[in-house]
């Protein structure tokens, strides 16, 4: 997005409408396994990694929505585990604060200073995106509030 160069191709998800014969566990058994691996502090994305890599009781699990017919984001809502804002503007606002206290100890860091300005216009872009659904009416990104929002958790 503030880069020069082209995007890259990558490869797609395969579509497919069940789960493969090979990955036969119980929807149950992997809706526990993700709370018990939420618990232990793993976001959505590092649960899906476990669960394909691991799985549950030792069978690996493709798709948890193939699976299941839930994503791990409602799995967790369903359970009451939900995070208060979305993984990926948690992680922005992680890095924002980061270069933020950067900034202010090395003054003449343009190249830092600049990819600062980079992350806020991205979690401006998100907090719009998510205003209203995941996030309050009135949430303005600020780096006090990012601060606060990163302190709670």
């Amino acid at each position: 997005m503030h880069t020069r160069r082209r995007g890259s191709s990558g490869s797609d998800k395969p579509t497919a409408d069940e789960s493969p014969a090979w990955s036969d566990v119980d929807p149950e058994d992997i809706e526990s396994r993700v709370v018990e691996l939420h618990e232990n502090g793993h976001d959505p994305s590092v649960i899906g990694i476990k669960l394909r890599d691991e799985g549950v009781t030792g069978v690996p699990v493709p798709d948890v929505k193939l699976a299941t017919g839930k994503k791990i984001t409602e799995i967790l809502e369903a359970h009451d585990a939900a995070a208060d804002i979305p993984e990926d503007l948690r992680h922005l606002l992680a890095r924002a604060v980061r270069l933020h206290e950067h900034v202010e100890q090395n003054g003449q860091d343009y190249q830092n200073k600049r990819a600062l300005q980079n992350t806020e216009s991205k979690i401006r872009r998100l907090v719009n995106y998510y205003r209203g659904d995941e996030l309050d009416e009135s949430f303005v990104y600020t780096y006090e509030n990012a601060a606060e929002l990163l302190a709670d958790e």
